[in-house]
């Protein structure tokens, strides 16, 4: 089993992204809101800005309380929208359950949309494709650049995603069907999951339920994504995928952490510096 290393692609990425930011005179500027206190989002905002400091991106944060409405929450984006230093916006999910993501990610500026959830951009993504979209959602396009990297054949083949979010599922069915693999989606009210998974030449799995794929639900060979994260009793981190069982079988896995975050930090990197690049300004 060869493991799809997204911590080294990840770096390969950055190298080549802090050249191109090296060469602009205008730096890229991405602001992270943060709605709440939820420790694993915070987590993540320091990965992204860490990860801005190595490539050169001037990144920066914005702490709002838990409490916040979502008139408030907004305007507060529409500052940012205004503010020509800013190329990038993220807002941090998930948001409070009071509070209708879908409205606050169609507040942010399509022309600073770095996660690529603004329905202008995701539409015109699936619509369109890739190839005409300047960003892209970053956890799919991240794990098709692995499959890239390895050299993973994709047209023929039978693929089944677990999950159906705007942020993996959806997007990352759209560019496997785009590249001539046969795609089925399944979700929570999926019926006997693995006689569809255990049939899967490309098995992605983003679905937030722990130790999810057991090793009788892959095909043998087959290259198993966990797009998941977790902790377990004891606190170590893991994934969707039942990796030390699964990984006997597959041909190709990700590692849980090290394989599709990585990539995802990155590929948001790249959404932002498109984003300075297309920008009039």
């Amino acid at each position: 089993m060869i493991l799809l290393d997204g911590k080294k692609l990840a770096e390969k990425i950055k190298r080549d992204l802090k050249k191109q930011v090296s060469r602009m005179k205008q730096k890229p500027v991405l602001v992270m809101a943060l709605v709440g206190d939820d420790p694993a989002s915070k987590v993540y905002v320091r990965n992204k800005k860490l990860a801005c400091q190595e490539v050169g991106i001037i990144s920066k944060e914005i702490f709002l309380p838990e409490n916040i409405s979502e008139n408030k929450l907004i305007c507060e984006i529409q500052k940012l929208n205004q503010n020509k230093k800013i190329t990038g916006i993220i807002v941090q999910l998930p948001l409070p359950k009071k509070i209708d993501k879908y409205k606050i990610l169609e507040s942010i500026d399509p022309e600073k949309d770095a996660d690529c959830l603004n329905h202008h951009n995701f539409g015109k993504f699936l619509q369109v494709g890739e190839k005409k979209s300047v960003v892209i959602p970053a956890t799919a396009i991240g794990i098709i650049k692995l499959f890239e990297e390895y050299k993973i054949p994709l047209s023929g083949k039978y693929a089944v995603v677990v999950g159906y979010s705007d942020i993996v599922g959806k997007p990352l069915t759209e560019m496997l069907l785009d590249r001539g693999a046969t795609v089925t989606v399944c979700h929570d009210k999926t019926k006997n999951l693995g006689k569809y998974t255990s049939q899967a030449d490309i098995l992605a799995v983003a679905t937030g339920v722990r130790g999810l794929i057991k090793s009788g639900m892959v095909k043998k060979g087959a290259v198993v994504v966990d797009a998941g994260i977790h902790r377990d009793k004891n606190k170590k981190i893991c994934g969707d995928v039942n990796f030390r069982a699964v990984s006997k079988k597959a041909s190709f896995a990700t590692p849980v952490p090290g394989g599709v975050g990585p990539m995802t930090v990155a590929m948001l990197l790249w959404n932002t510096v498109r984003l300075s690049k297309s920008s009039p300004g």
